[in-house]
């Protein structure tokens, strides 16, 4: 498996651009099975994710083509309402596949995600509002099988404000025979993006970036060309990083709406912003302050950068709680930051981070996309030389992270490893 090797110490000067968002590029590739004919989607990152979800379309008999941030799929010869379990398991996002194959072929059969068992997991949401439009729902094997004669709408009250089960069932509902209104829907730009897409296409979903649509089912949708939003996640971590190693990176390529409640916090904290209008940049300062930080769904602070925040903690002046309450047990990445010696202690889903003078280099380990790039940003500020394994996490979620960040004078660079 690659690995980096990071020496930390060096300041952040230049630009940085931000590739497309990945959670918002999934879903329209899934959406993608709705039409017959080919649909052009720009600005798609080259992501390990993007390129399973690429092979899952060619399972169930798209015809893809990715080159240049240009993915080209037609889903007109489609056959294959199947999303397998090899596929599912490394990619929770292949679920997306459900709403739309149901829609388009009136049955579809999907592994449960990383084969997890019946029961009280987030997949109910999905899978209830697919009951509520009509589908037949059963269990087969660690398989989810979906029949329908014909999908009709219906009113669908999330319990959980879920992006995944919003995209789900927008992708079920825009084919369906009559209205579908989704209560409690998620308001995430990666959702206002779909809506987007979706509309373009010709589907009528009303409520765009509220927490109610409204959605009239057409007969059929059109092949559209379509650019994916810039990936705000990506931007919120590197305006983490230069806030946290020092210097003065401008971050370009972003929507700075979409970032509103980790500048405000980055604010809070004593950093030094310049907002522009597709651009941040972001210059040292004396000293951070140690800042409170408490995630929540759109548009509070997104539950992807709490890791990001509690490097960002590391060196701050105080003691600051980071608390976590869209995933309460995200939070694999503390023992690791603290072997890069910051003072973090953890209690139920939130933790506790006093500022230290300075962090030391140390082999950690990557547990996931995120707690992987706070492990990078600690790197970067930490004295001398840092292992970082399992870098595979960071390559689902950001693209040539460590180009980029090359680019504005960090030094790290990946050292090939076997295969996974």
């Amino acid at each position: 498996m690659d690995k980096f090797l990071i020496h930390g110490g060096n300041q952040l000067y230049g630009t940085i651009k931000v590739s497309g968002a990945k959670n918002a590029c999934l879903p329209l590739m899934a959406a993608s099975l709705l039409v017959k004919g080919k649909i052009v989607i720009r600005n798609v990152p080259n992501l390990r994710d993007t390129r399973t979800m690429k092979k899952l379309l060619e399972i169930i008999g798209a015809e893809v083509t990715f080159e240049n941030g240009v993915m080209e799929i037609d889903a007109t010869n489609a056959n294959n309402p199947e999303a397998p379990y090899e596929l599912v398991k490394t990619m929770r996002a292949s679920f997306y596949a459900l709403g739309p194959l149901t829609a388009r072929f009136g049955r579809a059969k999907i592994s449960l995600p990383g084969g997890c068992a019946w029961g009280p997991r987030p997949v109910d949401l999905h899978l209830k509002g697919i009951e509520k439009l009509g589908g037949k729902v059963t269990l087969d094997e660690g398989y989810i099988n979906i029949e329908t004669d014909g999908l009709k709408g219906a009113l669908l009250h999330l319990d959980i404000s879920s992006v995944g089960a919003t995209g789900n069932l927008l992708m079920a509902s825009v084919l369906a025979e009559g209205e579908t209104v989704i209560e409690n829907a998620a308001r995430e730009p990666e959702i206002v993006c779909l809506i987007d897409f979706l509309n373009q296409m010709g589907a009528d979903i009303k409520g765009r970036e509220t927490d109610v649509l409204r959605i009239n089912g057409v007969s059929e949708l059109r092949p559209i060309e379509f650019e994916v939003i810039p990936d705000r996640i990506e931007a919120g971590t590197y305006l983490i990083t230069a806030a946290a190693v020092g210097g003065d990176v401008l971050v370009e390529g972003l929507d700075p709406s979409h970032l509103k409640a980790v500048t405000d916090k980055m604010l809070e904290a004593g950093a030094n912003i310049e907002i522009n209008e597709n651009s941040i940049r972001v210059s040292s300062t004396d000293q951070l302050r140690a800042t409170d930080v408490t995630t929540n769904i759109y548009p509070g602070y997104p539950t992807d950068l709490q890791a990001q925040w509690i490097a960002l903690m590391a060196t701050a002046k105080g003691k600051c709680v980071v608390t976590d309450t869209v995933y309460e047990d995200r939070f694999t990445h503390v023992p690791e930051l603290v072997r890069l010696g910051i003072d973090v202690k953890l209690k139920g889903n939130a933790a506790t981070v006093t500022g230290v003078e300075k962090l030391k280099g140390a082999p950690v380990m990557s547990t996931d996309i995120r707690a992987s790039a706070s492990m990078v940003i600690a790197a970067l500020m930490a004295e001398g030389r840092t292992e970082l394994h399992r870098i595979y996490h960071l390559d689902r979620g950001y693209e040539d992270l460590e180009n980029k960040l090359r680019g504005i004078g960090a030094d790290i660079k990946r050292e090939k490893g076997p295969e996974i």
